[in-house]
């Protein structure tokens, strides 16, 4: 499979699971949730959804149970949606990449303020 296609799939993907996870999904234990990105094998097979979370860390935990749970219904609306041999297998991920920038930058600011005094 060529790279291009697996980045057009990642994209498709990314849209579609976010669509299906707003307005399908009813699981209270799902919070607010992001996806990121989406990361997809070159032979099209499993997909690594990347994902934020707004809250603690027990809503992320939460969050990530009732996806897991959900995930059978995600690949199956997928798979209604796709013209392709196989629907992917997904995962998800926590994106921790932006509470690292958030953690960078308050880092950052400390230093300043200690800077100027």
């Amino acid at each position: 499979m060529s790279r291009r296609r697996s980045a057009r799939m990642g994209k498709f993907l990314k849209e579609e699971v976010s669509k299906i996870i707003q307005r399908q999904i009813k699981d209270p234990r799902i919070g607010f949730v992001t996806v990121t990105g989406v990361k997809i094998t070159d032979d099209l097979r499993y997909a690594t959804v990347f994902i934020t979370v707004y809250g603690s860390p027990s809503d992320r935990k939460r969050t990530l149970a009732g996806l897991e749970n959900a995930k059978g219904f995600i690949r199956g609306q997928i798979g209604s949606r796709i013209r392709s041999r196989y629907t992917p297998e997904i995962i998800f991920k926590l994106d921790e990449s932006l509470e690292r920038v958030a953690h960078i930058s308050e880092v950052l600011e400390e230093i300043k303020k200690e800077q100027n005094r």
